[in-house]
């Protein structure tokens, strides 16, 4: 067995990758992909969804995702980002459009580095994007369209300051915090800003 147990070094995948047994090709990696990730709708993949939007509007998306780090998103200025995301609509059939909240825990750190674990309970990031697919409509609901969104940036200090302990929040509450609301197009201005007032 290898003494070397570091992070492994993962590679941008194209798709094109085949799936192989006894040496034939009985897929690609977009086969799967489009098998396990077209519903972009449920929770998880939305909220993985919200990562990339956010991460591609401020010039953080090369590489590849990395799962369970402290931060979402490490940005080239040094920026850590929080992404939650949430939705009126969801995959499964519903009597009426989803209660809008948002995770805002404080949580013990794992470091994807490292493997390590701090038992501290903090909030870890720079800055909280919240990400609303406010999209009403199940008939033309697109989460590719970003039209169906909505942003609201906070420093996290906010969320520190005077949500403490909260583990979640709605709307109408995130609201009374002030956030920077923009489109997608207006992320980069709206978390330098807020990064900036860390």
């Amino acid at each position: 067995m290898s003494a070397d147990l570091g992070p492994l070094v993962v590679a941008r995948s194209s798709g094109s990758e085949p799936i192989r047994a006894n040496g034939e090709t009985v897929g690609r990696l977009a086969d799967f992909w489009s098998w396990a990730c077209s519903d972009l709708a449920n929770n998880t993949m939305r909220g993985i969804l919200a990562e990339y939007l956010v991460a591609t509007a401020l010039g953080a998306a090369t590489g590849t995702r990395t799962e369970w780090d402290t931060a979402d998103i490490r940005t080239p200025e040094k920026w850590r980002i929080e992404v939650k995301s949430t939705a009126y609509l969801q995959s499964w059939a519903q009597s009426r459009p989803s209660t809008v909240k948002f995770k805002i825990a404080p949580a013990s750190g794992w470091d994807a580095r490292t493997g390590a674990t701090s038992a501290e309970v903090l909030r870890r990031s720079d800055v909280y994007v919240f990400c609303l697919l406010h999209h009403q409509d199940k008939q033309t609901l697109d989460p590719l369209d970003l039209d169906q969104w909505t942003f609201y940036v906070l420093p996290t200090r906010v969320l520190d300051e005077r949500c403490q302990v909260q583990k979640t929040i709605s709307l109408s509450s995130l609201e009374l915090l002030s956030p920077l609301k923009t489109d997608f197009t207006g992320l980069p201005k709206a978390v330098s800003a807020c990064a900036e007032d860390t």
